[in-house]
């Protein structure tokens, strides 16, 4: 890439923009998910009976089962509300990012 683009690229308010929305968006959706990974590893280290209590009498599923379905899902979420952050407004920013800096 020649020199001259790329420093036009990095001067663009738009990326300035696009790169600080990009990061805060992926610390944010990163610090949702280790909250919820530590929790569910406090709640185990601290109470590990309530992962261990049958969802019913009689039951042999316990409530430890929905929850690490919910922890698994939780990251298919998060990944996708990344994916449509991505595919609609960044890759917006990012196109006209390419068209100024062809000019």
């Amino acid at each position: 890439m020649n020199e001259d683009v790329l420093k036009r690229v990095q001067s663009n308010p738009k990326f300035l923009e696009l790169v600080h929305k990009k990061t805060s968006l992926g610390w944010t959706l990163s610090a949702v998910m280790l909250v919820i990974y530590y929790g569910f590893i406090l709640l185990l280290a601290f109470a590990p009976k309530v992962l261990g209590t049958p969802l019913s009498e009689g039951s042999v599923t316990t409530v430890g089962i929905p929850i690490g379905v919910l922890i698994i899902l939780s990251a298919f979420v998060l990944t996708g509300v990344y994916v449509r952050k991505a595919n609609t407004e960044f890759d917006q920013l990012n196109q006209e990012i390419v068209e100024e800096a062809k000019q």
